[in-house]
């Protein structure tokens, strides 16, 4: 190969000095080819010259401005190459120089000087270049770590061998435009550099390398590092305050890269590590209020960030708001409220009275006055969980009846125990008077004194004394008096089942009555056993019997084993110890037994009264309407002042009465006379027996 292409430059040369003879005395020289050559290094190439105007003349050829070789064509003598040059530079005949396996610093500018004496020089000027195929070409990014903000960011190629004709820079497929007026980039030879990376410089870097020979594409995936950024915290679900037992999730996050770690602490302690960045509360309670940390790391930069934020856990009061009134000197009353036991503590206040809320507890103190006896005051409890109120009412003592308890004690006495306790608040104070005398000592049982406790074996005694029982507060106050009484039962009643069999009795003990036990009694068939059998007892079955003692606590008693088909009869008899108390009235169970013997004589002395009463009734009937019909047909005479006097008396007399106390009919003849027929009495209506009248014709 090398041997032709020596062959053809000489061709050309011939052919050259045939077609264009020179003009006389002008010496010419001529590239034989392109003056700018390109080649790869190691092989041969030759920079072909043709000459006119002068035979042999003078030839030198430099590289740049430094003379490579020197000779005279078709001179004996060989050409004077530079020593550095003599294994690659040959020259030829015709003044072309000729390279053998170039080497790749032979490259550059060159330049062929012909000189005739006479005839001046001349010279011709070419460009070589020589170049290496691309080879292993590698693409890096400097520093390691690239974290935004930092001075500069480097990208670039290096090559086992090759040279670079052409290098172009590509940014996510976009050209890259550098040394523009604010471009951040800066282009130098193999790299790219990008001034104070951002994280928008996070991308793909692509290099495109070439030569005349080969071209290679490099890409490079380039992060730059940063954050975290400001935390990002959120609450679900949102609300100003949770309530014990609520559950919430805590997520903080941030931009970076990579993504920043999350760790979130409370009170110092480390409650999650991950990536997500999500914390779960379940049931929460009040001592997880406070403030939750969430800090951000980059794992790779070590940067941190964190942010807190307040989570409140609330939990209301216990129950209701409770109001009360109380009286420490009995002249003041001290209105009380209190709610406590919530986080955060309650707000409470009076709104009547005017004063400032106070937290769990509010007391206000007023004088007592009859203002205030049934006056409603209201607190108000304020929670952010719950509102809650509540009312009090201060009362003077209201009327009220002592209760009376009797039971018997181990010595065998009857032991009354006497309460007294009036409605009233603040709570009334009580004290105990017999016949006027105040009382106290061991007879005075529990805190308030309100109960008054006496014994005796002897019921007599306990009954003839009176008892005076007085309560007091700052608003009023009020007594009653209490005087025992002996055993007695004011209410009984009967209640049969329905099979017969059973019957229930009840019945009820006056408020004051002294009571120890209850005799039932019963007359009637005996009862029958829980076998069967007949039960006898003493008495004969028309006389009452006790058949069931009971004991002075009770109300009721149940009596079993009846004849659903026998008659009975019961009654309960009241007692204190040995003291009998007048028993109940009968009442009486079983099927009708005809009339008793009174009810039949009464009916039989009845009838006859019955059928006179009838008769008398008739009578007076027809007596009245007799002496109406012979009234009508009598005729009215004279008659003188002295008859008048006699016949008028009898009018007056109580004797004109009807038997039975009814009034004689009225005189018609009277009532139908002219008012001077008035003047002259007329003789009177005589009725029959035993009604006496006077009479004068």
């Amino acid at each position: 190969m090398k041997r032709y292409e020596g062959l053809s430059g000489h061709v050309l040369m011939i052919f050259w000095g045939f077609a264009f003879p020179g003009v006389d005395g002008q010496l010419l020289v001529s590239a034989l080819g392109a003056t700018r050559a390109n080649t790869l290094a190691g092989a041969n190439l030759t920079l072909a010259v043709s000459f006119s105007g002068a035979p042999d003349p003078a030839v030198t050829w430099f590289k740049g401005r430094l003379p490579v070789v020197t000779w005279t064509l078709g001179s004996d003598a060989p050409p004077d190459v530079a020593e550095e040059y003599r294994q690659a530079l040959r020259l030829e005949p015709n003044g072309s120089l000729s390279f053998v396996r170039v080497p790749l610093g032979y490259g550059g500018d060159y330049t062929v000087e012909m000189t005739k004496s006479g005839l001046g020089a001349v010279s011709l000027n070419f460009t070589l270049r020589v170049f290496e195929l691309l080879e292993n070409v590698t693409m890096t990014a400097l520093p390691d770590l690239i974290e935004e903000g930092s001075e500069q960011l480097s990208v670039q190629y290096r090559m086992l061998r090759g040279v670079v004709e052409r290098q172009l820079w590509f940014f996510n497929g976009r050209p890259v435009a550098a040394g523009e007026d604010g471009s951040r980039y800066l282009l130098r030879p193999g790299s790219l550099a990008v001034r104070q990376p951002r994280r928008n410089d996070t991308g793909r870097y692509t290099v495109s390398l070439s030569n005349p020979f080969s071209s290679v594409t490099l890409h490079l995936n380039v992060t730059v590092l940063y954050g975290p950024d400001e935390p990002r915290i959120q609450i679900k679900p949102v609300q100003d305050f949770y309530v014990s037992g609520d559950e919430l999730t805590l997520s903080c996050q941030a931009d970076g890269s990579p993504q920043p770690l999350a760790e979130w602490t409370f009170g110092g302690q480390t409650l999650s590590d991950d990536l997500m960045g999500v914390l779960n509360l379940t049931a929460v309670q009040t001592n997880q209020s406070g403030l939750y940390v969430c800090r951000l790391r980059n794992q790779m930069t070590g940067a941190q960030r964190q942010r807190a934020v307040a989570i409140n856990v609330y939990e209301r009061p216990a129950g209701r708001a409770q109001c009360s009134v109380v009286s420490e000197d009995n002249r003041s009353l001290r209105y009380s409220c209190r709610w406590s036991g919530g986080t955060p503590p309650a707000a409470l206040s009076f709104p009547s009275f005017r004063v400032g809320s106070s937290l769990e507890n509010v007391n206000v103190t007023v004088n007592a006055s009859s203002e205030l006896d049934g006056r409603i005051f209201t607190c108000r409890a304020h929670h952010p969980v719950e509102n809650s109120e509540c009312n009090v009412t201060a009362e003077s003592p209201q009327n009220f009846f002592p209760s009376v308890r009797t039971e018997v004690d181990s010595e065998g006495k009857i032991v009354v125990s006497m309460r007294c306790l009036s409605r009233a608040t603040p709570p009334a104070a009580v004290r105990w008077f017999r016949g006027g005398e105040p009382l106290g000592g061991d007879v005075l049982t529990g805190d308030d004194g309100a109960s008054l406790r006496i014994s005796h074996r002897n019921v007599s005694v306990l009954i003839l004394q009176n008892y005076t029982c007085a309560c007091r507060n700052p608003l009023g106050s009020r007594s009653k008096h209490l005087r025992l009484q002996e055993p007695a039962i004011s209410n009984f009643s009967l209640f049969p089942h329905k099979d017969g069999t059973i019957v229930t009795l009840t019945w009820e003990v006056p408020p004051t009555s002294i009571v120890t036990g209850f005799d039932i009694q019963m007359s009637g068939p005996a009862l029958a056993s829980a076998d069967g059998s007949i039960a006898r007892s003493k008495g004969n079955g028309d006389t009452f019997r006790t058949i069931l003692p009971k004991p002075g606590s009770a109300r009721s008693a149940d009596v079993l084993g009846l004849d659903p088909k026998a008659t009975y009869r019961f009654r309960v008899l009241p007692r204190a110890l040995m003291t009998e108390g007048r028993p109940t009235e009968a009442r009486r169970i079983g099927p009708a037994d005809g009339l008793s013997g009174p009810a039949i004589a009464g009916i039989a002395a009845g009838i006859p009264c019955s059928i006179l009463f009838l008769l008398l009734m008739c009578g007076l009937v027809y007596l009245a309407f007799y002496c109406s019909r012979a009234k009508r047909r009598q005729t009215s005479y004279p008659v003188s002042r002295a008859v008048e006097k006699v016949t008028t008396a009898p009018m007056q007399s109580p004797h004109n009465l009807l038997p039975g106390g009814v009034k004689s009919p009225p005189e018609y003849n009277r009532l139908h006379q002219t008012p001077s027929s008035l003047s002259v009495a007329a003789p009177p209506f005589v009725p029959p027996p035993p009604v006496r009248v006077a009479t004068t014709v």
